[in-house]
């Protein structure tokens, strides 16, 4: 919700903010507390230009902001329990049997050594190696909307094998190296315990590329479409060999034109192929190799492996394959409008409690334009 706020909007916030507040105050002991947790998000739905310590504070008619940071650094509060109660807020106002879960990382460019996880190391937001942490996420998408549900700050070797820098950053002992995938691993074994809704989930190829990461999933009996480097190899009609290789030799025959979505230039149309691979599961479930190329440069291919209801439809595939963008739309509102990358904090404990109070205020909105839609469509059909 860019720009100046309505007086309509500032209701809906006022509305929702008051549920939301209702719904995670048993997270905070102290009343002082509960009300600190509610600016919070007032601030970060509110029209702040800047969602940092300062500004924050200002907007909720604090002299400086010793208050907001206490609150998000060190008073006692359970950042996880708010997470959870995250989950469970999206399942009930956007959850759909057919729903997807999407996972991707985001980068945050950062100055200098102190902040927890930060380093050189390549960000996708940058495009480029840079000084920045890393987020991995995990969001929820279905015709009602989509948003985050999840978060992992990803440690490089270099500070997990630091402990007195880890001991500045307050990052707990028995936090230990784990790579991108392992992170996801987690978020999708939790989102898989509180029974979110969910039909398919999608992922690029750091995640799709590792071979845990689909075994969870097939255990789980949940279809994927998941992209896989060219590098990949897979046994396939007697050879086992690189993914790419394998696409070399599709007859032209095998070749269809699919629009995976529409984007902001219309139609995202390119051409498709797909071979199963293996025996299906007793539960009828079908691995496959789906294969994308451009139109005007077919050596220009991306690559997926698939699971899915034997029979899947490769269209119905290929719209799985095009979902995977909402999770960075996700990335770009959250930072646009709730302040997912504005925090001035240090600490590991700070960063999570930001980002998830940053992720429920994005699901907010999320939740409002759903209510505004639904209402608008209500009032059509009865005109």
């Amino acid at each position: 919700m860019a720009g100046t706020p309505t007086e309509r909007d500032v209701r809906r916030w006022s509305r929702e903010l008051d549920q939301v507040a209702e719904r995670i105050k048993g997270r905070f002991v102290r009343s002082e507390v509960q009300g600190r947790a509610a600016s919070y998000l007032q601030g970060l739905v509110g029209h702040v230009p800047r969602k940092n310590g300062w500004q924050l504070a200002e907007f909720c008619g604090e002299l400086s902001p010793k208050n907001v940071r206490h609150f998000i650094g060190r008073a006692k509060w359970n950042t996880d329990e708010v997470r959870d109660d995250l989950r469970g807020y999206v399942a009930e106002h956007i959850g759909q049997k057919d729903g997807m879960l999407i996972v991707d990382e985001t980068g945050f460019l950062k100055k200098g050594t102190k902040s927890a996880g930060v380093g050189r190391q390549y960000s996708g937001t940058a495009g480029r190696i840079e000084n920045c942490q890393i987020g991995v996420f995990l969001a929820y998408s279905s015709s009602k909307g989509h948003t985050l549900i999840d978060r992992e700050l990803y440690l490089p070797k270099a500070w997990t094998d630091d402990p007195a820098r880890c001991r500045e950053a307050g990052i707990p002992k028995d936090v230990a190296f784990a790579t991108k995938p392992q992170l996801a691993r987690w978020m999708l074994k939790r989102a898989f315990r509180a029974g979110v809704p969910a039909a398919w989930v999608t992922a690029d190829a750091v995640y799709g590329g590792d071979s845990k990461f689909r075994t969870i999933l097939e255990k789980q009996e949940i279809g994927y479409v998941v992209t896989v480097s060219c590098q990949q190899r897979l046994f396939l009609k007697g050879s086992y060999a690189r993914v790419d290789k394998h696409a070399s030799n599709f007859c032209k025959q095998a070749w269809k034109k699919l629009s995976c979505g529409s984007g902001t230039k219309g139609e995202r149309v390119y051409q498709w192929a797909f071979v199963a691979f293996g025996v299906p599961t007793e539960q009828g479930l079908q691995k496959g190799l789906l294969v994308r190329r451009s139109l005007k440069a077919p050596t220009d291919r991306a690559y997926y492996f698939t699971c899915a209801t034997d029979g899947t439809p490769v269209k119905k595939l290929v719209q799985i394959a095009g979902t995977r963008w909402t999770i960075e739309e996700c990335f770009e509102q959250a930072k646009q409008e709730t302040g997912l990358d504005e925090y001035e904090v240090r600490s590991w404990q700070a960063w999570h409690r930001h980002i998830t109070l940053s992720m429920f205020a994005h699901a907010m909105l999320v939740v409002i334009r759903k209510t505004a839609k639904v209402r608008r469509q209500k009032k059509g059909a009865t005109t």
